[in-house]
């Protein structure tokens, strides 16, 4: 027979009956033999190929190999030394990013998507990837389907298509449906048969991307961008200006062609563009998130995407689901109590069936623990458990010990009928003890025919209440208490019932009010948005609800993660900025995740999100330093393009200062512990310091080096001598601003920087190569004393800009300066920060 596939075609050659025992060995090998397997691309990661490509053939490395290869034909190599520079960012940045790549890809494999099938007559677990056509496919709620299939059993299932979609809404599903890769299992189990796999599939692609690294999505690196746009504009403009005062200095164009005076011009003008180009900028921001992501792959952590490395540093709003967060997500039958005067007998029969689905969920596991059956009951219709109705049934048909429909849910989803009230009295108690409680009821006849979509009828019979206890994660309490001193609100959003999240917050420390009803939660989004600011714990959330609280949440401003570990959490994951899964977490959930917790342990988190904040934290501190030699550069060659000066300095000369006040330590600051919660704002912040501080040092060098080229008659190379001890004084001193507050690991970086540049000075191999020497006596003077006033200068500016701002973030820190950026938390562990509490 055929099958109609979702768009109405038909679907040839498929068998609904085809063998229960599934392919045999023979059928597998050979399937896979001719290459019918489903591989599909799934890297977590770059290609080797896309890391050197990033990190060499940029706009800007182009232009330092023009101006580096140009050098090497005048021959004049030594001013070619930010070529070297230039060559060794880029093997560190990739080195680094291939080393992050080759942990990530390795822990993507290693916890990457599995199906059961079923083969040779026995169910089997296997890597997604080597699903071939016509396999057996076993389908539980939580499971990602990877490969397009044909639902073959007549049970329901409840489906997410949003992957697909975009529409949030669960399509049902019936035997004979076609199952699209990339869609979801949200409710129900059943079997399927394999169509197409791999590139033949709908979604082809669709997982690689999902996961694929990126960084694109980064307020760091659009900053970036746009002063790299900025440069590139201006950067022809002032080269040809620069180019046209140099060759005036040797004598006009005429004179230097003919003279071969044209050589030192082109030195001084490739100095001038050199010198624009803020040269590892964008490689250290690449380095740091790299860094990032192999720091956490080494603490179990997973990250899925390493532009996530900045959404991490930017977090104020936590919201966790209780189950598999704060506890461990194993539950435990506890006990049953009667809820009805007599109950109706075959309670026990109805019990073993809900039971011996141990796969559908933990709850279902423990009911099986508590009641096993060798062999189950066999029923007569069912309804699976969906997370939006709560609740399952099973219905035996007349003659059965067990006759009739027994409905199993949460009791206040089945308790509302009329005779009720003193069952749904006796759940609330239970509930209020932190217990989670379900109820049994029962129905004399079978369930009406739209019971699944219109809700089941009020003639229930309370039967049991079954009560069971959820394991506290010991490092539930600590953790949250961590979130509270570092200003991020912590939310516990949950299905359960409002009283059991209320009593297990109050196990972990969590003080608070009662928890919201869900229930009662308001249409409209305003009232919405008030209500999940004002409230911190949500009972009895549907998992469209988690998604509306999330998008409130950022409609108010907020940067908001999310933990989970259930098919229920997939909705409000995607929609954080930031999704974080358990390991116990189903394939789907982990699929659309951002972070996934590799070995479970919540109090992972801390050291998460200090690292996101190590990371961006000493990017805007790297780029203050780049952003200023960009802007004192710019003005240094505009101003002596337009008065006609010569280049203060050789190529060779910046390469030191660049080396020296930049490049070392700029690469060991990207590695420092980092500080507070990152706020937006990261280029206006940066520029607010780098634009004055820059403005200072040009004016310093340029009054030096005026001075000693028109009135005070010194040689060329006194002037530039005295030019390079001026800016390498201002520049450290923009170091040592950034760099605040100090710790004994930036002092010895900063004693470095300084021994270097005394050594540049004194040291007769130094001297020579770069061609430089200690100034004149009167102009060593004049060039300490302006130097002098430069740091003063840029000091003040720095106190300026770091002055605390006065507008507030509700629910936790404002933003933050270039101070508060790195104020707290240098050196130190998690747990020895403080600050303003906010749960």
């Amino acid at each position: 027979m055929t099958v109609a596939g979702d768009n109405g075609a038909a679907v040839p050659g498929l068998d609904i009956g085809h063998a229960r025992d599934g392919l045999s060995t023979a059928e597998v090998r050979e399937r896979t033999a001719a290459g019918r397997i489903n591989s599909v691309p799934t890297a977590t990661s770059r290609s080797v190929g896309e890391i050197v490509q990033a990190n060499v053939f940029t706009l800007f490395n182009g232009v330092v190999g023009g101006c580096f290869i140009l050098l090497l034909v005048l021959g004049q190599w030594r001013d070619a030394l930010f070529g070297l520079s230039a060559i060794s960012n880029s093997l560190i940045g990739i080195i680094q990013e291939y080393r992050a790549k080759r942990s990530l890809d390795q822990l993507a494999i290693l916890h990457a998507a599995r199906s059961t099938v079923v083969r040779n007559g026995a169910r089997e677990t296997i890597s997604s990837e080597e699903l071939v056509p016509d396999d057996l496919v076993v389908l539980n709620a939580g499971d990602q389907v990877t490969a397009d299939l044909m639902l073959l059993d007549g049970n329901p299932l409840e489906v997410d298509e949003s992957l697909l979609t975009g529409e949030s809404e669960p399509v049902p599903k019936q035997g004979g449906a076609v199952l699209l890769s990339g869609s979801l299992i949200l409710a129900g189990s059943g079997r399927a048969k394999v169509l197409r796999v791999g590139p033949d599939t709908f979604a082809y692609g669709l997982a690689a991307e999902a996961r694929r690294f990126s960084l694109v999505t980064s307020e760091i690196r659009r900053g970036l961008e746009k002063v790299f746009a900025v440069i590139t504009w201006l950067l022809l403009p002032t080269a040809l200006l620069l180019t046209n005062a140099q060759m005036q200095e040797q004598g006009g164009w005429a004179g230097a062609m003919g003279s071969g005076r044209w050589v030192p011009a082109a030195v001084g003008s490739v100095a001038g563009i050199m010198a624009m180009i803020p040269l590892g900028l964008l490689l250290m921001s690449s380095v740091a998130f790299a860094v990032g992501g192999l720091r956490l792959a080494r603490q179990k952590v997973l990250i899925q995407e390493l532009a996530a490395v900045e959404v991490l540093a930017r977090v104020d709003v936590l919201c966790l689901d209780k189950t598999g967060t704060l506890s461990s997500g194993s539950m435990v039958f506890d006990a049953v109590h009667h809820a009805g005067t007599v109950p109706a007998p075959g309670w026990q029969q109805a019990l073993e069936w809900f039971g011996s689905n141990a796969d559908s969920s933990s709850t279902a596991a423990a009911i099986g623990k508590a009641f096993p059956a060798p062999v189950p009951p066999q029923e007569q219709d069912s309804v699976p458990f969906s997370s939006a109705r709560k609740w399952s049934s099973v219905t035996f048909a007349p003659g059965s010990a067990a006759a009739g429909t027994w409905i199993l849910g949460a009791p206040d989803a089945v308790l509302n009928g009329r005779g009720c009230e003193a069952a749904h009295a006796s759940a609330a108690t239970l509930a209020a003890t932190g217990l989670r409680t379900l109820a049994l009821v029962y129905l004399d006849g079978p369930l009406p025919r739209d019971a699944a979509g219109a809700g089941i009828p009020p003639d229930l019979v309370p039967v049991m209440l079954l009560t069971f206890r959820e394991s506290i994660r010991r490092d539930a309490a600590s953790t949250l208490d961590y979130f509270r001193r570092q200003g991020v609100t912590v939310k516990i959003i949950s299905g359960d019932d409002p009283r059991t999240v209320g009593a297990l917050a109050r196990r972990v420390g969590f003080v608070t009010g009662a928890a919201c009803d869900a229930r009662r939660l308001p249409d409209d989004t305003v009232e919405l948005e008030e209500t999940v600011e004002a409230n911190s714990l949500f009972g009895s959330v549907t998992p469209s609800q988690k998604r509306d609280l999330i998008e409130a949440l950022r409609r108010r401003g907020h940067t908001v993660a999310m933990t989970g570990d259930g098919v229920n959490d997939v909705l409000a994951l995607k929609e954080a900025d930031l999704g974080i899964a358990m390991d116990s977490a189903s394939p789907a959930t982990k699929a659309v995740a951002r972070l996934v917790l590799l070995d479970g342990r919540f109090e992972r988190l801390p050291a998460v999100v200090d690292e996101g904040r190590r990371a961006i934290s000493n990017i805007e501190r790297v780029s203050l330093v780049f952003l200023s030699k960009t802007v004192y550069a710019t003005i240094i060659s505009v101003v002596s393009g337009i008065l006609l000066l010569a280049f203060p300095f050789l190529p060779r000369q910046l390469s030191a200062l660049d080396g020296l006040t930049i490049g070392l330590p700029s690469f060991f600051l990207a590695l420092q512990p980092g500080g507070q919660r990152y706020a937006p704002g990261f280029l206006r912040r940066s520029l607010a310091f780098a634009v004055p501080a820059g403005i200072c040092a040009a004016l310093c060098v340029l009054a030096v080096s005026g001075y000693a080229q028109t009135w005070g008659g010194y040689s060329e190379e006194s002037a530039q001598s005295a030019a390079t001890l001026t800016l390498g004084l201002v520049a450290a001193w923009i170091l040592v601003m950034t760099s605040r507050p100090l710790s004994p690991t930036k002092v010895l970086i900063l004693a470095g920087m300084y021994a270097g540049l005394v050594l540049l000075f004194t040291v007769p191999v130094a001297q020579d190569f770069f061609r430089v020497d200690w100034p004149p006596p009167a102009l060593l003077i004049l060039s300490t004393a302006v130097a002098a006033a430069g740091c003063v200068a840029i000091e003040l500016v720095g106190r300026f800009t770091r002055r605390p701002s006065l507008r507030g973030h509700k629910g936790g820190l404002g933003p933050l300066t270039l101070e508060a950026a790195t104020r707290e938390g240098e050196g130190g562990t998690a747990g020895q920060r403080d600050g303003p509490a906010s749960t």
